[in-house]
């Protein structure tokens, strides 16, 4: 049974020391990597490039070609005083054909446009940032995740170091106790006790193994790698400034959003300027009176300059600003929610560190006492003052001293990072 134990031990240890150790940090980073939302970020990247893109091509010559065909009831045709005085001159005006027809095109080239474009390429870059910002908070709130597993690894670790010694221990015992039974000072129902206080503390680590594999499993997946060691992090220090956390960069994003869309809401509602030139080939032509004389179809055109000013927008502007405003409004009420639940999370977890700190000091020195108590009853048992179940109860009290002891360790520890990923220092 000791060979037994000994080569589990030596398993475990072997297999630790094989793997690749992490660090936390790396874990963070590997798993931000790793998460499926990483890829938005190209997505939103080439969508505001294409969408601003688009924009900028505005500025380029608007061409329109049209062709059309039409049959009318009814032509322009000269008033007969006048088509009268044409005849006594001898000529025969034949007047419009009512079958028309036209092929032709259109070229508008932008030369005011009120800022619109401008401002239009402002709102869709802010756009993409407020994506971009969303999605930071996503990816952020696995380290959160991350920490979970990595600590728990961690105290599941400690448990099965302290088990490890706890097996030593009893193992220690129990050749003294069949020192004992061999020399008549102990029954074999002593060493028998012993034996399954040992069995129940290899159950318990193999129990414990398992969950550890368990965890680094879930782990490894997170982070898209296989581990199989990690490593107990230093203690970092921890300082008061500025709260970093993505939510709100992401509503001082939405808040620039804003800013640009009332922007453009202003510059939408300016004239506009463009200058065009059209051109077509059919009949009738723009001199209608060679054409009421027979004329045929020809090529006609044109170059002018236009300015046009769309007043519908001043009918919503008052609606389109209040909006505005109201969703600015409510992103700066998030903005003091998010704050006023992040101050009481701060809090928790720094009168957590405190109380931990605190603990561990008392854990250390019952560590010590215990320590003694299970010495002197080792010795008691020797000398027959004591049984069996005495001394292993001074046993298991010491074993569950140490394991409050680096159970508190961990979870100080894990405040502490607990309050640096609450402000992302």
């Amino acid at each position: 049974m000791k060979k037994g134990i000994s080569l589990w031990l030596t398993l475990s240890a072997s297999m630790a020391a094989a793997g690749q150790s992490i660090g936390i940090e790396e874990c963070q980073a590997l798993a931000r990597r790793n998460y499926p939302a990483i890829e938005r970020y190209g997505l939103i990247e080439r969508t505001t490039e294409w969408t601003v893109t688009n924009i900028a091509r505005g500025w380029l010559p608007q061409v329109a070609m049209t062709a059309q065909a039409t049959l009318q009831s009814e032509v322009s045709t000269l008033p007969d005083p006048i088509d009268g005085m044409i005849k006594q001159q001898g000529y025969e005006v034949d007047g419009l054909r009512k079958d028309q027809y036209r092929i032709g095109i259109d070229v508008c080239q932008t030369v005011y446009d009120g800022g619109t474009s401008r401002t239009l390429k402002t709102v869709a870059m802010r756009e993409g940032e407020v994506e971009k910002a969303k999605t930071d908070v996503d990816i952020y709130a696995i380290a959160e995740r991350v920490n979970e597993l990595y600590f728990g690894i961690l105290l599941t670790e400690e448990r099965m170091r302290l088990n490890e010694d706890l097996l030593r221990l009893l193992d220690a015992n129990m050749s003294r106790l069949e020192s004992l039974e061999r020399h008549g000072t102990a029954m074999e129902s002593d060493v028998m006790t012993m034996a399954a206080e040992r069995l129940n503390a290899g159950r318990e680590g193999l129990e414990l193994s398992y969950a550890r594999e368990s965890l680094m499993r879930m782990l490894g997946f997170f982070i898209g790698k296989e581990i199989t060691a990690v490593e107990k992090p230093m203690e970092p220090r921890t300082t008061e400034g500025e709260n970093m956390r993505p939510e709100l960069r992401a509503i001082e994003s939405e808040m620039l959003l804003i800013d640009a869309r009332e922007e453009a809401l202003n510059s939408v509602r300016l004239p506009k300027l463009s200058v065009f030139a059209q051109g077509y080939w059919g009949y009738p032509g723009y001199d209608m009176f060679e054409d009421m004389m027979g004329g045929e179809p020809g090529v006609n055109g044109m170059i002018g300059a236009r300015m046009t000013w769309q007043i519908g927008g001043l009918y919503t502007k008052k609606g389109d600003e209040g909006k505005l405003a109201t969703r600015r409004g409510l992103l700066a009420i998030a903005r003091e929610t998010f704050l006023f639940n992040n101050q009481m999370e701060e809090i928790s977890h720094r009168k957590e560190m405190e109380k931990y700190g605190r603990v561990v000091r008392d854990d250390e020195e019952i560590v010590r006492l215990r320590g003694e108590i299970r010495r002197a009853a080792e010795s008691k048992l020797e000398h027959g003052i004591i049984d069996t179940n005495g001394l292993l109860e001074e046993i298991n009290r010491e074993n569950r001293a140490r394991i409050d002891l680096s159970t508190h360790r961990i979870m100080q520890l894990k405040e502490i990072y607990g309050l640096i990923h609450t402000m992302n220092y």
